[in-house]
């Protein structure tokens, strides 16, 4: 449907639709109560405020619990059939994975959701069960404080994605994150895939704002939602080569690689790194 025809739904249909996007109730009334949307930039804005600073803890947690969890099947067509359409397609990875990643997927989200007290969110478009459970993994050794912030950047993510599939209309307000990445393993020549890489404000105790692991061309585009800034200050890129060095059989002198850069302004920053099993350098690239 068009933005027009989302904005003449009658109460129950809009509250419906957008509790497909994001579970969170108080999202969903306070997002209903700003009907009519202007235009989709003025959609995407006031959702943002919504999430971020109008949300708590609570109706953060409320809209983790309308996801199955990562690989549970039964979840997915049984408790979420108001959003298996969409999980279903979200999570396509997953079903062609192996027994053994489905396995070891389950087992992660229990410890995960013992630790932290809700499921492991992930925007999982795009993603292979293999970079979901390497990105579990990694998000485990997270503290709880770290993980709100991440999941609700995920979550942020997959709303996102939902409005557009949902609304059809001018979606150029969605401008790319502010941070991306390329990883180019120059002994090979070739992308450095599969490196999961966290994005930390440098100057915190707690710092994990953003986790997400390169694709088959070495690049991140998403590790921050759509159109979310960043504030100015000192920020840090970890990257976990180790593991990318250890599936080629190969040591590394350089096990984990941190960048730490300065954000000045609301401007695309793009931070790629090279590497080999004994160097690494790094620039801003564009």
């Amino acid at each position: 449907m068009t933005l027009a025809e989302f904005n003449s739904l009658q109460k129950e249909k809009a509250e419906a639709l957008l509790t497909t996007c994001c579970g969170s109730s108080n999202w969903v009334k306070q997002m209903f109560e700003l009907m009519p949307f202007k235009n989709e930039q003025h959609l995407v804005k006031s959702s943002e405020e919504i999430w971020y600073n109008k949300c708590n803890e609570n109706d953060w947690k409320e809209a983790f619990l309308h996801h199955p969890k990562i690989g549970d099947v039964k979840s997915l067509t049984e408790k979420f059939a108001t959003t298996s359409h969409m999980a279903g397609k979200e999570q396509s990875g997953v079903s062609v994975a192996s027994e053994g990643v489905i396995l070891q997927l389950a087992k992660g989200n229990t410890e995960y959701e013992n630790k932290h007290g809700f499921i492991f969110i992930i925007s999982a478009t795009g993603k292979s069960a293999d970079e979901m459970l390497q990105l579990l993994q990694a998000r485990l050794s997270n503290t709880t404080h770290d993980e709100y912030r991440i999941a609700m950047g995920e979550q942020r993510k997959i709303t996102l994605l939902r409005l557009q599939n949902n609304i059809t209309g001018d979606w150029s307000a969605l401008t790319p994150g502010p941070i991306t990445t390329h990883v180019l393993d120059t002994a090979i020549g070739k992308p450095g895939k599969g490196i999961v890489i966290s994005l930390h404000a440098a100057n915190e105790t707690n710092s994990c704002i953003a986790s997400g692991i390169t694709n088959n061309d070495g690049r991140i585009s998403d590790l921050l939602p759509p159109a979310r800034a960043l504030s100015p200050g000192y920020y840090k890129m970890v990257f976990q080569c180790g593991n990318y060095f250890k599936a080629q059989q190969l040591k590394a002198f350089y096990p984990v690689v941190e960048i730490v850069f300065e954000v000045f302004d609301n401007t695309h920053y793009h931070i790629p790194l090279l590497i080999s099993p004994f160097g690494y350098s790094t620039y801003r690239g564009s």
